[in-house]
């Protein structure tokens, strides 16, 4: 079984690091790229990585902005439309040509992206945790706060401020089960590059449109697609539901007592939630909602 690494170039000259695993010559296997968080890296995906990596050929990557991926001063390099692209720059450099895209939060807006920009690519879209900033009432706090936020990364450096940021009101769920876990996540945060993390909250996620603006493309868009949110992670709960009702080939799964950082928190429950839905859309089985389920359907009559 091969274990590799190395660097894709995107169409505007990014460099972006990635790591692979299950890839066997000869042996095709069903690939799954896993796109991470604000907060994260590609080193976010490492239970998944070692789960899957048993029966799929597996991805994760760095984004741009995140070392040792390129980190480009110009904040032009960072919008929504590159961050969905930057996943087809990088299964272009390992020559695949659909595949299972899982994204969280951060990520899980880019592989909503992907599907709507590259939907003949995915095989399916797992968006996890996604929704901040969505909620038309606090869209402009949201951007304003990534602005803050994006300016104390500046200031202070990503090693002081992820003390700030790792103890987000999503984010104590996992402190709170495995402390260990969470320092991890926290120390990682504190490596990232500052200026790599301010340009992406000015350049993406100050600036990405909220995913009720997109209610007509998403409506057309019928690549199988599952939702997985906490229900601890407020901002994310209205957001699923909308693209659960919204998205025609969509399965929504709520996990209890669970925060933002699903993957990590609820591993097992996650890797067992992936699985099953891979394998309900290989069989086929993962279809668009009978008509006969819709919500105007409350009870027969007659």
């Amino acid at each position: 079984m091969n274990v590799a690494s190395g660097f894709a170039s995107t169409p505007d000259g990014v460099r972006l690091y990635y790591e692979e695993a299950g890839h066997v010559v000869g042996q095709p296997r069903t690939p799954v790229i896993f796109v991470h968080e604000f907060g994260g890296d590609h080193r976010s995906w490492e239970p998944q990585m070692r789960y899957f990596a048993r029966r799929h050929r597996v991805i994760t990557y760095a984004a741009r902005g995140y070392a040792p991926s390129d980190v480009p001063t110009d904040l032009d390099a960072y919008t929504q439309e590159n961050a969905a692209d930057d996943i087809a720059a990088v299964l272009d450099h390992l020559g695949i040509d659909r595949a299972h895209v899982v994204g969280l939060s951060m990520g899980g807006f880019a592989t909503v992206h992907f599907g709507l920009r590259h939907a003949g690519r995915a095989l399916s879209l797992t968006v996890a945790g996604a929704g901040y900033g969505a909620e038309k009432q606090y869209e402009d706090y949201f951007r304003g706060v990534s602005r803050d936020v994006a300016d104390q990364f500046e200031k202070q450096g990503a090693d002081v401020f992820a003390k700030t940021y790792s103890l987000g009101a999503s984010r104590v769920q996992y402190q709170n089960k495995d402390p260990r876990g969470w320092q991890e996540f926290a120390t990682q945060l504190g490596e990232h590059d500052a200026i790599g993390a301010a340009n992406t909250m000015r350049g993406v996620q100050a600036r990405r449109p909220s995913l009720y603006d997109l209610e007509d493309d998403l409506r057309v868009m019928s690549v199988p697609t599952l939702v997985v949110v906490g229900d601890e992670d407020d901002h994310c709960l209205q957001p699923g539901i909308f693209l659960k009702k919204t998205l025609p080939a969509c399965g929504l799964s709520v996990f209890p007592k669970t925060g933002h950082t699903l993957n990590l928190e609820e591993p097992a429950a996650f890797n067992a939630q992936l699985a099953e839905f891979f394998a309900q859309v290989e069989a086929g089985a993962w279809t668009v909602r009978d008509p006969r389920a819709l919500p105007s359907q409350i009870m027969k009559t007659s």
